[in-house]
């Protein structure tokens, strides 16, 4: 069974992480969940309520950290996914994070992001030229980086796929998968 990794920390948040975890599961994958220390994380709900200019949260689920940054050994996992909510903002200055993302970026392995989580590859000089949506509030952050900002629910550039918020997870998840599953059997036809 490959391995995943999924990217969190706390206030990540809570659909964009659960959903694209048990899809992995679904799909014959084992999701490995990373953060800056191994502990359980808070995981939160973000919505924009009627009347409101910025995002409420709320506490939701936990999720316990199976490997550390400082422990991941990138060889070792097929793919990666950028989680959002509010986490990326804190954790994107971890150089192990920053490496990880780097080894995803230059060795074309398939790469998911959403929402906030575009912050990490932006940070670690990832998005130069790459397509993709994000949550309208971190166009900013894509554009600055060299990145190129669509507003769609799916977005694939080549390796990379991106959504913009929770509610894109229906349309951008299952490419990605398809991404995985078919880096998957080129590397079984390469080893045959």
């Amino acid at each position: 069974m490959e391995k995943v990794l999924i990217v969190i920390g706390d206030a990540t948040e809570l659909l964009d992480t659960m959903y694209p975890y048990y899809r992995l599961q679904e799909a014959g994958f084992q999701p490995v969940v990373i953060a800056p220390e191994k502990r359980r994380y808070q995981l939160v709900l973000h919505e924009i309520k009627p009347g409101w200019t910025i995002t409420k949260e709320w506490e939701g689920y936990t999720l316990d950290c199976d490997v550390p940054f400082s422990e991941v050994n990138e060889l070792d996992y097929a793919g990666i996914f950028f989680s959002g909510g509010r986490a990326p903002e804190y954790i994107r200055y971890d150089e192990n994070l920053v490496r990880i993302t780097k080894h995803f970026f230059e060795t074309g392995k398939p790469i998911a992001s959403v929402c906030h989580g575009v912050e990490i590859p932006a940070y670690a000089g990832c998005v130069d030229g790459r397509r993709m949506a994000t949550v309208a509030k971190c166009q900013f952050d894509l554009e600055v980086c060299g990145g190129i900002y669509v507003d769609e629910a799916c977005v694939i550039d080549g390796n990379l796929v991106s959504g913009r918020t929770y509610r894109d997870n229906g349309y951008y998840i299952g490419p990605w998968i398809d991404l995985l599953l078919k880096a998957g059997a080129d590397k079984q036809a390469i080893n045959a």
